[in-house]
């Protein structure tokens, strides 16, 4: 992950604090269960043994893509943001052309998507496609669903 990650500083510190919780209570809760499986006696025939260690490494590696998101890092301030072309944390309106259905969405790194709270990641097909429009342009977006032409509607923070 060497591209820049931007963020809402809301999302930096609810992302911070999500790390700072996996380095204390994850590695402990993990360090626990290593601890009572190798009690249990021969560790190459102790499937709880084999459990922990796994955790431990799955531990390890969100933490270190954790750690790599917050090295590229940079926190945005939607006060500076331009909404004549959509960026990211702009929310945008789209409709689609062919049912008329319209929604709104706000662009948001990868880290802080939500598709309940209607933000998508730039990184999404959408998201993606709709960067750098303006109101009144047509875009066409493959989708999972097919292809989508959209028209963007509005723009705002």
């Amino acid at each position: 992950m060497s591209s820049i990650s931007y963020m809402t500083h809301d999302g930096y510190e609810k992302l911070k604090s999500e790390l700072d919780d996996l380095k204390t209570k994850g590695r402990d809760v993990v360090a626990k269960a290593i601890a009572e499986a190798r009690e249990k006696g021969d560790l190459s025939e102790n499937a709880e043994y084999d459990a922990a260690k796994n955790a431990q490494g799955m531990l390890e590696m969100k933490i270190n893509e954790m750690e790599k998101m917050f090295s590229s890092a940079r926190i945005l301030d939607e006060s500076t943001l331009d909404t004549s072309k959509v960026t990211v944390l702009t929310n945008v309106t789209i409709k689609n052309i062919n049912s008329g259905a319209e929604v709104t969405y706000k662009l948001v790194a990868e880290a802080e998507a939500n598709l309940k709270e209607k933000k998508i990641s730039v990184n999404s097909p959408i998201g993606h496609g709709l960067l750098g429009k303006s109101v009144g342009d047509t875009v066409q977006i493959q989708t999972p669903a097919g292809l989508i032409n959209f028209e963007i509607v509005k723009i705002s923070l």
